[in-house]
């Protein structure tokens, strides 16, 4: 047994055309030209991150945009830096203290910066205070190697 296709029912007599105004003579038709996204189409002559020209009011005379300088960041990639170091010599000896101090230090104030990456600064801080701990280990056992506290 063989189905016909079924056939789509008529509109009904009663519904209305839709009424299509022609456009009014402030619409300008598109440009045909297929632009890709982000193409230039024109009106800029600069950058929007280039000098703006300020002119003063009360003088009339034009001057440029300084840029203002960008704060140091990187203390907390020192105080790093620093700490793995100190933590590397304290392995090994026991006079690697003054290191730990110093990238605890580095650590503590980079973390007081706002613009400093604090997970960076966190861990100097954490591997400063195990170098210290590890570098003090190794000074007391050796002050009891050598009968210092006896």
């Amino acid at each position: 047994m063989t189905r016909e296709p079924a056939q789509p029912a008529p509109p009904p007599p009663s519904a209305p055309s839709p009424l299509i105004e022609p456009p009014s003579t402030d619409v300008v038709p598109a440009d045909e030209s297929l632009r890709l996204p982000g193409e230039h189409r024109g009106g800029f002559s600069r950058l929007p991150t280039a000098p703006v020209e300020v002119t003063r009011a009360e003088t009339g005379t034009t001057a440029t945009w300084i840029e203002p300088q960008r704060p140091l960041v990187g203390l907390a990639g020192w105080a790093l830096g620093f700490s793995v170091a100190g933590l590397l010599i304290a392995c090994f000896v026991g006079w690697g203290f003054p290191i730990g101090i110093g990238s605890a230090i580095t650590a503590i104030v980079a973390l007081r910066r706002p613009l400093e990456n604090r997970a960076v600064a966190v861990w100097a801080l954490v591997l400063g205070i195990v170098s210290v701990l590890y570098s003090a280990g190794w000074l007391v056992w050796a002050a009891q190697t050598a009968n210092i506290f006896a």
